[in-house]
């Protein structure tokens, strides 16, 4: 019985190291999609001023932590 309940804090502990692991591996996925959806790169030595895409940057970013955190609530009201 204690051998039994040691193999399944292992398998929860590996588990948890894949959650977190594709934890990150969606941020960075999420990030990249933001970056290829991102206007083209401006010419060397162009400043961007644009108030309003880095603020639409700033809404898009926020909106995919939003989704992300609502997602881990609901896993996590689950089990």
């Amino acid at each position: 019985m204690l051998s039994r309940l040691q193999e399944l804090r292992k398998e929860e502990e590996t588990l948890l190291r894949v959650k977190a692991a594709l934890h990150d591996q969606l941020n960075r996925l999420k990030v990249r999609r933001l970056i290829n959806q991102a206007p083209a790169p401006l010419p060397h030595g162009t400043r961007m001023d644009n108030e309003a895409a880095i603020n639409q940057t700033k809404l898009q970013l926020q909106m995919c932590v939003s989704e992300e955190e609502e997602e881990e609530e609901e896993e996590e009201s689950d089990s």
